[in-house]
């Protein structure tokens, strides 16, 4: 598991969590909520990192909502910041443009 997934995680434990407004589009396109993108974090998959993103690093990764359906997390850390976290995107993935086990870009 990489560094920044790992501090991620503990920023998660620790409820430094943001959302972004873009979140909150998703979350009411894809009934999703927080608290749910939350508990999924333990079991995370990370699938994409973005050292350089440009509102600082982030990773895509692939979790669990409390159906057991697959879902898609972007975190990240702000800018020259350490915490919080923020949950910058959560969507249910396209099984159009991805593969079968939701891991892969098609």
């Amino acid at each position: 598991m990489n560094e920044l997934f790992k501090k991620i995680q503990a920023l998660v434990v620790a409820l430094e969590v943001c959302v972004s407004e873009h979140y909150y589009d998703a979350l009411s396109e894809d009934g999703l909520t927080a608290r749910e993108i939350m508990a999924g974090i333990s079991t995370a998959l990370v699938l994409e990192e973005y050292p350089h993103y440009g509102k600082g690093p982030a990773v895509l990764v692939l979790q669990r909502d409390r159906l057991n359906n697959p879902i898609h997390v972007v975190w990240g850390i702000p800018k020259q910041s350490e915490c919080p976290v923020v949950i910058v995107t959560a969507y249910r993935p396209d099984p159009k443009c991805w593969d079968e086990t939701m891991t892969r870009r098609k």
